[in-house]
């Protein structure tokens, strides 16, 4: 596996504990030290990641995946709805932020 190919698995390992840590802050059954492992793991994953990746589109990637994942979680948690023009934003986001990933290739290092 390429560094680069690496990067983006951080990246995406890390978005995923982003959510972990992120809804921990909210829901009390995700305990303390699961908070505190997964806050401290998915910074030093994309730390790693953008030293073979441009930053700014690992870290929006990163940040996009975050703020999706805990939306969803957050949403299905509380038994409650996406509305349309939610859902639709969330659509948005999550194309952009493919795009932004897709065309950055060019100014890899």
């Amino acid at each position: 596996m390429s560094d680069v190919n690496k990067a983006w698995l951080y990246v995406v390992i890390g978005g995923l504990l982003e959510i972990v840590w992120a809804a921990g802050f909210k829901y009390k059954e995700i305990p303390s030290i699961v908070v505190l492992i997964a806050l401290l793991t998915s910074f030093d994953l994309i730390i790693r990641a953008v030293k073979f990746i441009p930053v700014g589109t690992g870290y929006a990637v990163f940040a996009a995946m975050g703020t999706i994942g805990t939306l969803l979680v957050d949403t299905f948690a509380s038994k409650g709805s996406i509305s349309p023009l939610k859902a639709g934003i969330i659509l948005c986001l999550l194309l952009f932020t493919v795009g932004l990933k897709y065309t950055s290739k060019g100014s890899e290092r």
